[in-house]
């Protein structure tokens, strides 16, 4: 781990090793977030794409999760890649990507996919497994060629305030770096890190 580098570039560099050993999802992360109310939620989402602007994931706008990031903002993000003994902490504030951007993606997924975004309402109570079919179904007929992206499903970006990248060592003497900036409407700052005891 090289501290004075820019905490993105190494993710990049760990996320590409990962990606080399991990046998599921390399990408899978933690989400955190809270409601209106201050209550607490996690859960596992998969990253698809991330640069110094941020992290970005994509989801029904109508699950908890996007309901919480558009009534709450700040939230955090886990990445632990056990065959590489090192994670990833995240804290920032979530955005709501562009229209273009979410069509781009949305354009890449496979077309069971695409087609599970429109039949599923995420989140909301299920009658049976039958239902889910049924409305799987029925969007399989309505869209027989290309799958338009659903008005109600999107992505966010996660844009950092503070990344902090741990490294496991012998006898739990471990490496841990944490790096702030700050963040505007103006844009982002640089990057200040502090070693931390682990």
């Amino acid at each position: 781990m090289a501290p004075e580098q820019d905490p993105i570039v190494t993710f990049g560099q760990w996320l590409q090793e990962a990606t080399a050993s991990e046998p599921n999802d390399p990408n899978a992360m933690t989400l955190a977030t809270s409601n209106a109310s201050g209550f607490p939620s996690a859960r596992m989402v998969l990253l698809k794409g991330h640069d110094e602007q941020g992290f970005v994931f994509y989801t029904n706008l109508g699950s908890r999760k996007a309901t919480d990031l558009l009534a709450q903002p700040r939230c955090a993000l886990l990445f632990h890649w056990k065959t590489k003994r090192r994670q990833v902490r995240v804290e920032g504030e979530a955005h709501q990507v562009g229209d273009d951007e979410a069509d781009a993606y949305f354009a890449t997924r496979a077309r069971v996919s695409q087609l599970g975004a429109w039949a599923s309402k995420q989140s909301q109570p299920l009658r049976g497994r039958f239902e889910l079919e049924a409305r799987i179904a029925d969007v399989t007929l309505r869209h027989p060629l290309t799958v338009p992206r659903p008005p109600f499903w999107s992505g966010f970006r996660v844009v950092p305030r503070a990344i902090e990248l741990w490294e496991d060592r012998p006898f739990r003497l471990h490496m841990r770096y944490r790096f702030e900036r700050d963040v505007s409407a103006a844009g982002v700052g640089s990057w200040r890190h502090t070693e931390l005891y682990p």
